[in-house]
């Protein structure tokens, strides 16, 4: 599905109109898998290093995994786009209107989860959340850079 809008591709930035993917999904844990799919098909036909592809398919799906797990969301937004020479950006939107934000806290060294967005902050160049103007709810993006 397309997100709701006229031209996504104003929202990325994107270099090209056809620099800009986007796919809408079910709040399902099964859905991340899609976005690791989805991305890492669309960054081999882009023709984008193996290395930057691994850490964009890494990404999306901790994005992801937040964003089913930690939102009331019923559907989530995964975009990508190349917005300048060489930089990745990545955006995974929520329908999560309540507020709440994202989680954040140290995880414990025994606690087996918590550690998604410090890879996030490891692997991008940068990284944020904004409220989404596709879905109100919040917009979590990360950047990359080849």
């Amino acid at each position: 599905m397309s997100p709701h809008v006229t031209s996504p591709h104003d929202l990325l930035d994107v270099v090209a109109p056809d620099r800009a993917h986007w796919i809408e999904l079910p709040s399902h844990r099964s859905s991340v898998r899609v976005a690791r799919r989805s991305v890492r098909a669309r960054l081999s036909e882009w023709g984008l290093s193996r290395d930057l592809c691994e850490d964009a398919v890494l990404l999306v799906s901790e994005l992801a995994t937040n964003a089913v797990i930690h939102t009331l969301s019923v559907r989530i937004l995964c975009g990508m786009g190349l917005v300048a020479d060489g930089c990745l950006r990545l955006e995974v939107h929520d329908h999560d209107y309540s507020g709440r934000g994202l989680p954040r806290r140290a995880p414990g060294p025994d606690d087996e989860s918590g550690r998604g967005l410090l890879l996030v902050e490891q692997l991008s160049d940068s990284w944020g959340v904004d409220r989404s103007r596709l879905t109100s709810g919040h917009a979590v993006w990360a950047t990359l850079t080849a």
